[in-house]
Parts: structure tokens; C-alpha cells; sequence
């Protein structure tokens, strides 16, 4: 309304502050989530990027703290957002927060501008797979597996089974043919920016400082001095966030909710394997 009203003004009577709207992207890439254990998709974050880039604003900030996850969740992100940047002609600033890696950095790269805390960790441009199982459990527990397939190959690397070699070399297969994919979109938009190290896409991570010297990184600071410095002391930060549904109005549950009471919450209702998975994201970076 306020800005509707500005409209009516003269130019010479309009406000003069600018108001850069921020979406904050955390927690670990995955489809589906649930409202006590939400994940990052583009099924979760496409109604907060549409709206931020329906501001009238120079440019959206993104403020990303993620381990990783999905390839696919993470491209799809990663693609809404430079789709929209470039139908709105606006400009992309991603700031990281504890962590940008894996899918999580090449949500980052998103953005035309990367900026980090010297102790940020980015990076690990890289592919891993892994498959949760509880066959020892099952058997304490008296509870007998069956399967029945039609097709040589539907079992493929099934964690109740040995492994086959020939079934690892499958999965080396695919999970090259997607790093090369990351490597690619990486290159495309970090471009010369980028220093010429070995162990750049081998899924190593670094620090921000470290980030900035290998061009993983644009610079060092934090959202609002970056953004005030940019576009003048008065600049006011907008977060774009999703509505809260009915529990989360009274505190019970919502987006800060943490803790051990809260991981027993969501594996009750999002499945033992779920959280471990996330779990396992989190812990590769010390977190």
C-alpha cells in the first residue's frame, strides 16, 4: 500500500530509501520435508524467490546456509533464481552463512556477487551417494525382508544385500556424469574469476578467506554492512518469509524450533533415514 501510494507523489516528494527484500535459504537440499522438519527444494523456496524478485529493488539478497543434498533440487533452485534475475534485470548478491557447499555452493553461484565470512566454509565441489539400512536391527527385531522384482537390475545396491562391483561401477558411472554437470555450471559463472587449482572440483571445502584467494568467493563481510556500503546508509533489508501456519503463530513449532526435542519430532514424522541423511551433511562440515 505504502508503495502504491509513493506512485501518486512527485518524483521530487517520493522516499528515496531503498529496500533490498532478503531470502534466507537453510537447512539441507532434499524434496518433500514436512512442517516440523522442513527441507530445501523448489517446491519450498519457489514462492519466496518469485516474491523477492517482484520487489522493486536494484537487487535481491540471498542468505544461504546449506551442507547440501539433492543435485536436482539444487539445480532447479539454482536455475529459478538466474531466470528470474535475468526477466527482472536484477542484480543477485548471495551472502554465506556457516556453510555454502555442494549443492549448497552451487545454489551460491547463483548469484552475481558471492560474499563470506572469513570463517564460512565453501566449496566440496563434488558427488557422494549413500544408502541407509537396518538389516542387523530387522533380525533383532524379528522382522523378515521380502522382495519381489520384475527386471535383472531393480535391486540394484540394495543396502540388505553384498555389494556388486559391477553395480558400484554403475553408480561411479552416473555420480561422474553429474559432477561433470557441476563442474560445468560452476565454470560457466564463476569464469576467470576462478584460480587454476587441482583440487578445486575434487570435493575439497575451504574457509571464506581461503575462498576468496582460490575465486570461489567475490569478498569478505556480512549482508547488511555489504548492502548499506552498496546502496547507501539508509537502505532498509526486507526478509521474505513464508507465511506461518497455525501452530507456528503460538511458538510450537516453526523454522528456529531445535534441539533433540525437535529431531525426535521429525524422525517420527519424516522417517529415521531422513534425518540421518541430513544429519550426515551437516556433520561432514564440523556442524
Amino acid at each position: 500500500m505504502r508503495r502504491f501510494l509513493n506512485r501518486l507523489l512527485p518524483k521530487s516528494w517520493r522516499s528515496s530509501v531503498i529496500t533490498i527484500p532478503v531470502i534466507r535459504l537453510q537447512g539441507a537440499i532434499m524434496s518433500g520435508g514436512s512442517q516440523l522438519r522442513p527441507a530445501l527444494s523448489l517446491a519450498s523456496t519457489a514462492g519466496l524467490i518469485e516474491k523477492a524478485f517482484a520487489f522493486e529493488a536494484p537487487a535481491v539478497a540471498i542468505s544461504i546456509n546449506s551442507p547440501g543434498g539433492s543435485p536436482v533440487q539444487s539445480r532447479l533452485i539454482y536455475k529459478r533464481i538466474r531466470d528470474l534475475a535475468v526477466e527482472k534485470n536484477k542484480r543477485v548478491l548471495v551472502f554465506v552463512e556457516d556453510v555454502a557447499a555442494s549443492g549448497g555452493y552451487m545454489i551460491a553461484v547463483a548469484g552475481d556477487e558471492i560474499i563470506a565470512d572469513p570463517s564460512s566454509i565453501v566449496g566440496s565441489i563434488g558427488v557422494v551417494s549413500a544408502s541407509f539400512g537396518f538389516p542387523e536391527l530387522m533380525k533383532k527385531i524379528g522382522v523378515e525382508r521380502r522382495v519381489h522384482t520384475a527386471g535383472n537390475n531393480k535391486s540394484v545396491l540394495d543396502p540388505f544385500k553384498p555389494e556388486k562391483k559391477e553395480d558400484i561401477e554403475r553408480l561411479k558411472a552416473l555420480q561422474l556424469e553429474v559432477h561433470e554437470t557441476f563442474i560445468d555450471l560452476v565454470k560457466e559463472r564463476r569464469g576467470a574469476r576462478l584460480k587454476d587449482d587441482p583440487d578445486l572440483f575434487t570435493g575439497l571445502f575451504w574457509t571464506g578467506k581461503k575462498g576468496l584467494e582460490l575465486g570461489l568467493v567475490d569478498a569478505l563481510g556480512d549482508m547488511r554492512g555489504v548492502i548499506k556500503s552498496r546502496y547507501g546508509a539508509k537502505t532498509q533489508l526486507k526478509l521474505v518469509a513464508a507465511p506461518r501456519g497455525f501452530l507456528g503463530r503460538f511458538g510450537l513449532f516453526g523454522s528456529n524450533a531445535g534441539g533433540p526435542a525437535a529431531d525426535i519430532a521429525a524422525a517420527a514424522a519424516g522417517g529415521l533415514a531422513d534425518v540421518a541423511e541430513e544429519r550426515a551433511l551437516w556433520g561432514r562440515y564440523g556442524l
